[in-house]
């Protein structure tokens, strides 16, 4: 087992509102997960170095929250009950609500490592899969939520950056298409205010990159359930294209990673100048 499932980076100053998690950069294999398809494959499921890219935030008043479980084992950015009933031996004690990604094989508990490639010889044991949600799903979360907590009851506010990375270029009802070079997801405004979406779109772009918004990723478990712009608690998905840092097939990095760590280190910055004078204003900024 994992000594600790999580990693908890403190800031180097001062806290801000912000928060940044990284829930599928984790890398370390624990000796009972019994997987039976290629490592290498199994590792193509990781946000690779994404909690590399990420540590610079700690520079100006963030933490940055890292599992160091990898997400094929357990997936944190999916609901407790999103679980596949094929992938366990028996029946599930409670009522499961598993969404049409689980049931292709991709749910908390991964069936498949990719299409037509199975992780396990054989379902789970429900001892097993509640093992991992007890000593390692639940952890996280309540890591994360008592961070958010912190930073609401300290600043009036809090923001959650949740950091993810995406391939180059994804499968859609429309065919294969390339993904931009960012993509912010708020659950069409209802995980984070506009403006502040608005503000981190702005800030990537005025660096050179492609940005879109909840297409094709518009966030899911983490910033629905931490995302509540209404009691201001504000959650944004920043999905990272790979090609920008690093061979996909080889999963090595590439010379640019090094610029991409601190282009994001200096996004961080520039949000959190804004969120400590209490300002995200897109339309002043934005003319500035």
């Amino acid at each position: 087992m994992v000594s600790c499932p999580v990693t908890l980076l403190e800031p180097t100053v001062p806290l801000s509102p912000l928060v940044l998690d990284s829930p599928h950069s984790g890398r370390v294999y624990d000796s009972s997960f019994h997987f039976i398809c290629p490592l290498h494959l199994l590792r193509q499921t990781e946000d690779c170095y994404v909690d590399e890219l990420i540590t610079g935030a700690t520079s100006y008043g963030a933490t940055v929250l890292l599992a160091e479980f990898p997400r094929s084992f357990i997936d944190v950015n999916r609901a407790e009950n999103d679980i596949d009933p094929a992938v366990i031996a028996d029946v599930w004690p409670e009522v499961l609500a598993p969404s049409e990604r689980t049931l292709l094989g991709l749910g908390l508990v991964r069936r498949l490592c990719k299409s037509g490639v199975p992780v396990y010889q054989e379902p789970l044991p429900i001892n097993e899969v509640k093992r991992r949600i007890d000593f390692y799903y639940r952890p996280y979360h309540a890591c994360l939520k008592a961070l958010l907590h912190q930073r609401l009851e300290q600043f009036g506010i809090s923001y959650l950056i949740n950091c993810h990375s995406m391939p180059d270029r994804v499968r859609r009802d429309r065919g294969v298409i390339k993904c931009p070079d960012f993509v912010l997801g708020d659950r069409h405004g209802t995980s984070c205010d506009n403006t502040f979406t608005q503000r981190a779109s702005f800030l990537l772009r005025e660096m050179g990159y492609q940005v879109a918004l909840n297409d094709p990723y518009k966030g899911v478990e983490i910033v629905r359930r931490y995302g509540q712009p209404r009691h201001s608690q504000h959650a944004l998905q920043l999905e990272i294209n790979r090609r920008l840092y690093m061979d996909e097939k080889t999963l090595e990095k590439t010379s640019n990673f090094k610029l991409l760590q601190q282009d994001l280190t200096k996004f961080v910055r520039r949000l959190t100048e804004d969120v400590a004078c209490g300002i995200v204003d897109v339309e002043r900024l934005a003319a500035e």
